[in-house]
């Protein structure tokens, strides 16, 4: 079972007991407002049901939950690309609000980076922001993440288009 340690964070693989914890957190429209359509609201058992059949890992973990203080806080995810895009991977996350503003975040990115680079392939990660969300791209940024691009009306979300700013970390090459 894969566990992976932060200071104040704990980054381990879903369960079946997560349900509850899911949909209380997940309920939240301002988590699925910063988030793929495929991530549902209002989210109920049924989407956590479906979830959790995905996530819970058949090999190599790449998908978390973000646990505080034995405490259910969100989740994080590699999301490895294939083709001529085989040596990256997306980095997904988000967190319940009771967690929000603490460095959580950064922490659990920094740590899900640094296992990516040591257990896989990867030359870079990548991830895409909703132009909306700065406190997302602030824990990009304290995590190595460095601003590549503005893609203009790509994201449309909650009724309107928005800009998606696309952040990138390379593996250290040295």
């Amino acid at each position: 079972m894969t566990e992976l340690r932060g200071k104040r964070v704990l980054l381990r693989e879903w369960r079946w007991s997560d349900e509850d914890d899911l949909v209380r957190l997940a309920g939240d429209r301002d988590i699925w407002r910063n988030l793929r359509d495929r991530f549902a609201h209002p989210y109920t058992h049924e989407a956590a049901q479906a979830w959790l059949t995905q996530a819970i890992p058949h090999g190599v973990g790449t998908n978390f939950v973000v646990e505080v203080a034995g405490q259910f806080a969100g989740g994080c995810a590699l999301h490895p690309q294939e083709d001529v895009y085989r040596h990256s991977a997306e980095v997904g996350y988000w967190l319940g609000r009771p967690f929000w503003g603490q460095g959580l975040a950064t922490e659990a990115i920094q740590t899900l980076s640094a296992y990516a680079f040591a257990q896989f392939d990867f030359a870079r990660l990548f991830a895409g922001v909703f132009a909306w969300n700065p406190a997302s791209c602030r824990v990009l940024e304290k995590s190595g993440f460095v601003l590549e691009g503005r893609l203009r009306d790509a994201v449309f979300k909650d009724g309107v288009l928005v800009d998606q700013l696309m952040y990138g970390r390379l593996r250290d090459r040295t």
